[in-house]
């Protein structure tokens, strides 16, 4: 089986339960992904009342959640020499994700996730280290056993490295995943996004309603069917209808799972490590996007993108 390779953030999930007036007296879009400083971060970090934390990042989660498949997962980025960093670099150790991630003189960042009683969470995201993942970071060497490069959207801030890691993965006979991650993203990094679509950098593009509607300006099949102009293979969320994928000019249709959840943290980080899982596996689209259904349908039963044991051991019986 090849390798899938991801590149995201590190981060430290800060997990809190929150109610709708919360969200609305913080001036942000319920749903949305905020970049915030770290005098910023520290403030929420003093206002919560013993916050669940978790070591994540979306495309992490990803590749946790594709170890734990039983795939083959790289994770590259950079962490702080502090003790968040050092939780972080634990948790990819005992999830089985190959490291690829170094060391910088800033802090290992954070994510704040504000939770609402309808499942949904609204973030704000202090990159730090992560920041510090450049150019020079990808070399030759870091593609060696590598299938798939797996990117998050949010690394398209820093355009030069994002355009680097796609081109040279291309150079190298790679196949490329993008998730779109945010709206937010879609609307500030649009002019790198098209970049690598015009230049037929992306094979596989991933996105939820909010994004696709981002991008495409239209809903649905008719995002779909824009974002299967840009790529080999178009995947639309959307949420508790299921899937929407594209490839060779077919639509299938993946339905979501049955669980009421109580958190979707993680919920797109995990379908796509279901997905990514068929796909490396030569699967069919059908059977990729169920996988990534039961993935996902077992993450939002727990807060946090992290599924215990018992899950991951339904989700094997499942397979």
């Amino acid at each position: 089986m090849k390798k899938v390779l991801g590149m995201g953030a590190a981060l430290v999930d800060v997990l809190a339960n929150v109610d709708d007036a919360w969200i609305e007296s913080q001036g942000v879009q319920k749903g949305g992904m905020n970049m915030v400083d770290w005098p910023q971060m520290e403030r929420f970090l003093a206002a919560l009342d013993k916050p669940l934390r978790v070591p994540g990042g979306s495309t992490c989660n990803t590749m946790v959640g594709l170890a734990k498949l039983g795939g083959k997962a790289a994770f590259i980025s950079k962490v702080g020499d502090d003790e968040l960093g050092r939780l972080f670099l634990k948790h990819l150790e005992t999830s089985g994700v190959e490291s690829k991630v170094g060391i910088s003189d800033a802090a290992t960042g954070c994510v704040f996730s504000a939770v609402t009683p309808d499942a949904q969470r609204s973030m704000w995201t202090f990159l730090g280290a992560s920041d510090f993942l450049g150019s020079d970071d990808f070399v030759p060497a870091l593609y060696d056993g590598v299938g798939v490069l797996y990117a998050e959207g949010y690394r398209a801030f820093n355009a030069d490295c994002f355009k680097k890691a796609f081109s040279l993965a291309k150079l190298l006979e790679v196949e490329t995943a993008l998730d779109f991650s945010s709206f937010g993203v879609v609307e500030a990094c649009r002019k790198t996004l098209d970049e690598l679509f015009e230049q037929k950098m992306v094979d596989i593009v991933i996105a939820n309603e909010d994004e696709a509607f981002a991008y495409a300006g239209v809903k649905e099949e008719a995002a779909l069917e824009v974002l299967a102009k840009k790529a080999k293979v178009a995947v639309v969320k959307i949420g508790k209808r299921g899937a929407l994928i594209a490839k060779d000019g077919q639509v299938t249709r993946v339905q979501a799972g049955p669980a009421k959840a109580i958190d979707t943290t993680g919920a797109g980080d995990l379908w796509a490590s279901g997905f990514l899982y068929g796909y490396v596996n030569g699967w069919d689209m059908e059977r990729s996007g169920n996988l990534g259904s039961i993935v996902s349908n077992e993450v939002v039963q727990v807060m946090g993108a992290q599924i215990p044991e018992e899950g991951w051991a339904r989700i094997r019986a499942a397979m």
